[in-house]
């Protein structure tokens, strides 16, 4: 290695250093009693050791700073791969149980910080664009199971996939594991639950999917796409 390559690399495995010193230094803000008042970027320069002017260099604002913590989380660190494998699985009812122990186990992990990035979400509209992004991979996730649990059991072939995917959606939430988990349970705990209420929605219990007037899909089925009586 040459000695301009060797300071090179020196310099980028020393950013690489202090952009993750920064990165858990707004984790630890972010953690504290008052997290979501207290992070600014002073706040967490000072957590960091460095200048404020290093985390504008390393993020660009405010905003890049909350998306390097999220890029942090285990759900992008090691969630990501797995729930892509799971979509590769040929059952999308595995698939379904796959996602749920998933995100259990990974939104677990990050349990407060996910809380407070949610704070913060709700009160800055420019973080709350990059929030949303992200959840609607979650929810296209939950598109491609409704989907193909449709087309793969022929008495849901008539599934309102638009309504079962915000079901979905809502079911497979970090708020619904928080919600029944409190404060005495972790997400694994609860995540039977959460699968089951899952299932239901999709009809693999032998009920009818959900739909959106608590009717069944075969039932808001119009007329003209119905078999008439002696056809056939």
């Amino acid at each position: 290695m040459s000695p301009r390559a060797y300071r090179m690399g020196a310099r980028q495995a020393a950013a690489e250093e202090t952009r993750a010193r920064i990165v858990a230094a707004a984790r630890e803000v972010l953690s504290a009693p008052d997290g979501i008042g207290a992070f600014t970027i002073d706040a967490v320069a000072a957590a960091a050791g460095v200048a404020r002017m290093t985390i504008y260099h390393q993020f660009g604002s405010k905003t890049g700073l909350i998306e390097g913590v999220f890029d942090s989380l285990a759900i992008v660190r090691t969630g990501v791969p797995r729930l892509h494998a799971a979509l590769a699985l040929d059952d999308p009812a595995e698939t379904l149980a796959r996602f749920v122990a998933t995100f259990a186990e990974v939104w677990q992990d990050d349990r407060l910080v996910i809380r407070r990035l949610q704070g913060l979400a709700a009160l800055d509209p420019e973080f709350a664009q990059v929030w949303n992004a992200r959840e609607g991979r979650r929810r296209e996730g939950m598109r491609q199971i409704a989907t193909r649990v449709s087309a793969s059991r022929a008495r849901l072939r008539t599934m309102d996939v638009e309504t079962v995917t915000a079901a979905l959606f809502a079911i497979i939430a970090f708020e619904t594991f928080d919600a029944i988990a409190g404060a005495d349970r972790d997400f694994q705990q609860v995540s039977p639950v959460v699968h089951q209420l899952a299932r239901q929605s999709l009809g693999l219990d032998g009920r009818e999917p959900v739909g959106i007037d608590g009717r069944s899909a075969r039932r808001r089925t119009p007329a003209r796409h119905r078999a008439r009586p002696g056809s056939g």
